[in-house]
């Protein structure tokens, strides 16, 4: 039978099962692991291409506007598991992160 391009509609992907959150493919890619302050800190870089939105920066307390690249940080020596480190994650401009917080 020939395959269809067809794309499949809204009622068979509602059927689809949800994926669930893969913390290996969220923190893949360009992480990297920085101790500070005696804890040790997954940070992994966001390009200006992935920046869709708007966060804000713990380091100074402004917006890390869209488009900007910036730094994604997230502890990697929590008690509560990886998936609780993951959830509580920050985005900091990158000159923040360099010279650590306030």
């Amino acid at each position: 039978m020939a395959r269809s391009n067809r794309s499949r509609g809204r009622a068979a992907r509602a059927r689809e099962p949800h994926p669930e959150l893969d913390v290996e493919r969220l923190t893949a890619g360009w992480r990297r692991t920085e101790v500070r302050s005696g804890r040790e800190w997954n940070v992994q870089p966001v390009t200006e291409a992935q920046a869709v939105k708007a966060y804000v920066c713990p380091g100074c307390g402004l917006d890390v506007e869209p488009g900007t690249a910036h730094l994604v940080a997230w502890r990697a020596d929590g008690v509560l598991g990886d998936a609780a480190d993951l959830a509580s994650r920050r985005h900091w401009h990158t000159h923040c992160w360099r010279i650590g917080p306030k």
